[in-house]
């Protein structure tokens, strides 16, 4: 490819064994109880009143529409043995954790023949892609000229001393601004501008969105992530790509996921970095409404770490990619790296006029069968010119 002859700066980043091998986590949910954090979804208004005189404290209120409305936040148990007999209470769980999904230490946007795409100009240009996840890097200037609005549900350096374990020392200059790198890294491979220095994205003019729902050592509480994929519908954006996930389901989250889809929102998600175990996706990429990713190597196998199951649809590029983090580049590997590939696809289809429905059918009829089990990568592998139209075969 030609710009492999462009300079690239490099960033090495120490990742403890601990963060290389998170995976999707779900112990947090018991921890969460123990705390008295708990979502409380109901039918309507009036009940979402009642739940929030109940509370302790109130963190979110969620409006999912035709789904329901939920209330996070800190509940008496007693309180809580009320409501489960309140017939306008539709679920109570606890406000568990979900986590940015493993990254260790790319070559991708090449496999994926999004090259060509550009070159016949397909860029995403006129979409808005949000990236839920860390925030990020305000500054980057690989991603400065695309970048839009944010959201901040996690505020940038509320971590605190958590900063100092997982987090860097980005500075804060947006509320949404990435005080992690894996949000960064992300949005760098979605969507990172075709310029004279550093990497590029699958799509490289589409209007990237931070939603910063992950604090600053990538984890974040499920209503936080059901309140950012809430603000992606509310705000009209059309894509929402989710390196993240947990190993148990969420109902508001699910909900939101619903009520996102319900809005013409084309919702992809990382399936997990469960690679020991058989048919473990992860959540929200296992829900119906959201498309599964799985991560296959430079040799076109299935990366080791990655999660599979009958919820995968489809396979990109997650091992050794090469990407932006605040302050230059890194290379990390994860199907959170796989995920923002589909994501910047969705985006360039959506840009040449189709629909989420026929956008997501399309990535997978145009998918390159590599060998892989269904369970492994769905209907192929991610082939960004086929899904447009367009004749890679001499590339």
């Amino acid at each position: 490819m030609s710009r492999n002859n462009k300079t690239r700066r490099s960033v090495l980043k120490g990742i403890g064994a601990g963060a290389a091998g998170t995976a999707l986590l779900g112990t947090a949910s018991a921890q969460a109880a123990e705390k008295g954090d708990f979502v409380v979804g109901v039918t309507d208004g009036k009940a979402k009143g009642l739940v929030k005189q109940q509370a302790n404290s109130v963190k979110h209120e969620l409006d999912f529409g035709a789904q329901g409305e939920a209330v996070a936040g800190n509940f008496p148990e007693q309180a809580l043995k009320g409501l489960r007999n309140n017939p306008n209470v539709k679920y109570i769980e606890p406000d568990g954790k979900m986590h940015a999904i493993a990254q260790s230490t790319p070559w991708g946007v090449d496999r994926v023949d999004a090259e060509v795409a550009q070159a016949n100009g397909s860029t995403g240009d006129g979409i808005d892609v949000a990236i839920v996840d860390t925030g990020i890097d305000s500054d980057h200037p690989d991603l400065q000229a695309n970048l839009g609005e944010g959201v901040a549900i996690t505020a940038c350096g509320d971590g605190g001393f958590t900063c100092f374990f997982g987090g860097n020392s980005n500075s804060c200059n947006e509320p949404w601004d990435d005080d992690n790198d894996h949000g960064t890294h992300c949005a760098g491979t979605a969507n990172a501008v075709n310029n004279s220095e550093g990497v590029v994205g699958v799509s490289t003019e589409a209007t990237l969105h931070a939603v910063k729902v992950l604090d600053c050592a990538g984890s974040g509480a499920f209503s936080d992530i059901a309140a950012g994929i809430e603000a992606v519908a509310d705000k009209g954006w059309d894509v929402a790509s989710m390196s993240l996930g947990a190993s148990s389901g969420s109902q508001a989250v699910k909900d939101a996921c619903q009520y996102a889809a319900d809005n013409g929102v084309f919702l992809v998600a990382a399936a997990g970095n469960s690679g020991e175990c058989t048919d473990c996706v992860g959540f929200p990429a296992a829900y119906d409404t959201v498309m599964a990713v799985s991560s296959t190597n430079s040799n076109d196998g299935l990366s080791s770490f990655s999660s599979t199951g009958p919820e995968v649809e489809i396979a990109a590029p997650g091992s050794n990619i090469n990407s932006t983090v605040p302050g230059g580049y890194a290379e990390f590997s994860g199907t959170s790296m796989a995920c923002p590939h589909v994501a910047g696809a969705a985006g360039q289809l959506l840009a040449d006029g189709y629909g989420p429905g026929e956008a997501r059918s399309r990535l997978k009829s145009t998918a390159e069968d590599i060998g892989l089990a269904e369970n492994e990568s769905g209907s192929g592998l991610l082939d960004v010119a086929a899904a447009l139209g367009y004749d890679s075969s001499d590339d």
